[in-house]
């Protein structure tokens, strides 16, 4: 399977092609499956059976999967981190988020005072 695709810059220079023989990359990509199965100590049938879905990955696999993919476990699963703080939120945290959702010439307001009150705090 060949790929040829092109690209021009906006100044219209010359374009340049590139042809890619997908058949030349597959010693490239098996050498890179092999390491990538030999950093997470398994085989590459394995790593291909989760890769296509035929086995599920054990819980207990995940932190070395996401230190050798260079993830979180959170963006593996498709999770959000959670934050590191636990309990309520601080009431000027709350505060700023409520003010972020004011039009922009209320915020403009109320960071005017807030730096007035400041100024006048540091004297």
């Amino acid at each position: 399977m060949r790929r040829r695709t092109s690209a021009s810059s906006t100044s219209g220079e010359a374009l340049a092609n590139v042809t890619i023989d997908a058949k030349d990359l597959a010693p490239a990509l098996l050498a890179l499956a092999e390491v990538f199965a030999d950093e997470l100590g398994m085989s590459q049938q394995i790593v291909a059976s989760y890769e296509i879905g035929g086995r599920r990955i054990p819980v207990s696999t995940l932190p070395k999967l996401a230190r050798t993919l260079g993830v979180s476990i959170e963006a593996l699963i498709g999770e959000s981190a959670q934050p590191a703080k636990r309990g309520p939120t601080p009431k000027l945290q709350r505060h700023m988020e409520c003010i972020s959702e004011l039009p922009k010439p209320q915020q403009r307001f109320l960071l005017q005072m807030i730096e007035t009150a400041l100024a006048q705090a540091a004297r």
